[in-house]
């Protein structure tokens, strides 16, 4: 096939080249320009998609002899992500912009444009594995749990995957690693990008400040109603957070306060005890889904990138997906997404749906 290779400049990218390019496809290597004004250098882990990011992604272009192009998607980029991204904590939510980044930029925008020039697949370095149910082309958990991304890529259309390619499934971190060294790519040894790529610096309440400007408010004891203390904006928080609250007094308790609601309209931002943040059922809006939900099914919901898991049962209802929690999850925030697992013997766990959720009860 002809497969246009997304290099992000780490080692996962690189390597799921390598294999593409190993499996006997025509590869071309593509580095994705999100930034109209990208950073020379990364520090450390902070970060990703700066020069020195492009440069890494030539050199292992080059060194798996194949062509290389540096697109340029800042200006969708910050429509689609950032700016949704600063919509939604106003509006206060916490959404979660490497799953709408790979919604909207990796696999609508590249995959719309690779499509347009005659590729037949995008390949990318995302540990998640494809599998073929009863002819239908499924996403499923990568092999290596620390690392799977499929939460991420669960708003992904049947279309879309069928166009998709994932060689990392099957391979844990360390296997990549010591990969990446034998095929002599720079980058085995590059550290992975954990912060959220536009707020390199990961501050992200000072980031949200630039941009929404001063929004003051007040902290509330959910119990008693007492104000406890003043804020400049609901978007400095997020559902579940006990740091950095800026309260003096401790609860009557003695017990940590966590953020339980955020009311950006009268600037309330709700805190009480640990256990008002259980959560037992959860209703998300614009779902896409794998299977017709004729009724309710049985699942493991996970409602963050690593953990956040729980049995569960989901249902559509009125157009939205109803998930059942059999377990409490606590700090479950709107805005995050839901993705729902069914257990198959044959594939593994295989994504049912995905959903952004809007309420939790």
């Amino acid at each position: 096939m002809r497969v246009l290779a997304a290099m992000s400049g780490g080692v996962d990218s690189a390597v799921a080249a390598a294999r593409a390019v190993a499996a006997g496809h025509e590869v071309t290597g593509v580095h994705l320009a999100l930034s109209a004004k990208p950073g020379t250098l990364r520090t450390g882990a902070r970060g990703c998609c700066t020069i020195e990011d492009a440069r890494d992604a030539r050199r292992a272009a080059d060194v798996l002899g194949i062509p290389f192009y540096v697109w340029d998607f800042a200006e969708r980029f910050t429509e689609e992500v950032v700016d949704e991204f600063v919509a939604e904590y106003a509006a206060g939510r916490t959404p979660n912009p490497c799953l709408r980044c790979n919604e909207k930029i990796k696999f609508e925008a590249l995959l719309d444009k690779a499509i347009a020039l005659g590729f037949d697949a995008v390949c990318t370095g995302h540990y998640a594995r494809l599998a073929t149910v009863d002819g239908v082309i499924e996403l499923r958990r990568s092999a290596d749990d620390g690392k799977d991304q499929s939460y991420v890529l669960a708003s992904l259309t049947r279309e879309q995957l069928a166009h998709a390619m994932f060689p990392l499934g099957d391979s844990t971190k360390a296997q990549v690693r010591v990969e990446a060294a034998e095929r002599g790519l720079q980058v085995a040894e590059k550290p992975d990008s954990h912060d959220i790529c536009f707020i390199p610096d990961g501050d992200t309440r000072g980031f949200l400040t630039r941009k929404l400007g001063e929004q003051p408010g007040v902290l509330v004891d959910d119990q008693t109603g007492a104000v406890l203390g003043r804020h400049l904006g609901v978007h400095e928080f997020t559902v579940g957070q006990r740091k950095g609250l800026g309260i003096d007094a401790p609860a009557p308790d003695g017990r940590p306060r966590y953020v339980l609601s955020l009311e950006p309209v009268s600037g309330t931002v709700r805190v009480g005890a640990a256990e008002k943040l259980e959560v037992t059922e959860i209703v998300a809006r614009r779902p896409v889904t794998r299977i017709s939900f004729d009724g309710p099914v049985e699942c493991v919901a996970q409602v963050r990138a690593h953990g956040g898991l729980a049995p569960a049962v989901a249902e559509l209802v009125d157009g939205e997906l109803l998930v059942r929690l059999r377990e409490p999850l606590s700090g479950v925030a709107p805005g995050q997404a839901v993705a729902v697992y069914r257990e198959d013997a044959a594939a593994g766990d295989l994504v049912l749906a995905s959903a952004t959720i809007s309420s939790t009860r």
